[in-house]
């Protein structure tokens, strides 16, 4: 998995790149009508109920544009929130807080819209075995704080990215000649180049599952598109030889029949894909 000194560096680059992509040579609409001593505050208001997510990027933001803002945190995130409800106050020079508002808006409206949907279907799956993950089905650019919404939310982060584990689907598969070569050719690369990567394969049926244990040696069948029936069978063939994931198309109304067929994780793409961002706003006081 990803350690937490590159997810930094990937929240580093994420708001400098925002930045540069926001404000470009300058923010023209506070220059002109500001005064560049001027100081000022804003609070972060919700006007939407949900679980608010969020709040320590905005803090790097806020630090990035200017380190002499100062932030009064009233809730932190993976708090449950409602209509009127000061998330926190941001103090300093005004043309600094306008400069980094549309970066924090924009970020923690859709931290906080992932971060409600994934607790909806971690609270959908309490008194089960099983937890939900993410994919990396996120928006380019931006995966980071989508994969640190989900874990806010309750959630658990699948890989990263494409070098943090290996997952072999049809299309890997397909182009290595079958199950069976594409454990064994991935198994040798590992081992060639001395990795320490997890191997996760993709299943389409129930022979596909046989073939996979038959090959050995991987940490997790991901179960694509199984009806219950067969995710039961398959679930009662793997037994402890290794994880069970289920996925394709599980939405809150299948979920939790999903988890009762007894897989160990349920992965979901509209955590991240299908949400709506949380109404939130920055007003000055």
């Amino acid at each position: 998995m990803i350690t937490q000194a590159a997810l930094n560096k990937e929240i580093d680059l994420i708001i400098a790149n925002a930045i540069r992509e926001d404000v470009g040579p300058g923010d023209y609409s506070s220059l002109a009508c500001i005064p560049k001593d001027a100081s000022g505050k804003a609070k972060l208001l919700v006007k939407e109920p949900g679980i608010i997510a969020g709040v320590s990027f905005a803090c790097n933001v806020f630090a990035y544009v200017d380190p002499d803002l100062e932030i009064e945190i009233l809730i932190k995130d993976g708090t449950q929130v409602e209509i009127g409800d000061i998330v926190f106050y941001v103090t300093g020079n005004s043309q600094s807080i306008l400069k980094a508002e549309r970066l924090v808006l924009n970020a923690m409206q859709r931290m906080s819209a992932i971060a409600t949907k994934t607790n909806k279907y971690a609270s959908l799956l309490e008194g089960t075995k099983t937890k939900i993950l993410d994919t990396r089905k996120t928006t380019p650019g931006f995966r980071a704080l989508e994969k640190i919404a989900v874990k806010i939310g309750g959630g658990e982060n699948h890989r990263f990215a494409l070098y943090d584990m290996v997952m072999l689907k049809d299309n890997h598969i397909d182009f290595a000649g079958g199950i069976t070569q594409a454990i064994i050719k991935t198994q040798n690369y590992i081992l060639a180049n001395k990795l320490d990567l997890k191997i996760i394969v993709e299943a389409r049926d129930i022979a596909e599952v046989k073939e996979i244990l038959n090959a050995g040696g991987v940490y997790r069948i991901l179960l694509d598109n199984f009806n219950y029936e067969d995710t039961r069978e398959a679930v009662k063939i793997i037994g402890d030889q290794c994880l069970t994931e289920s996925s394709g198309g599980i939405n809150d109304e299948t979920l939790v029949e999903y988890a009762k067929c007894g897989v160990d994780f349920i992965s979901s793409g509209a955590l991240t894909h299908s949400v709506y961002n949380m109404d939130l706003s920055l007003k000055a006081v």
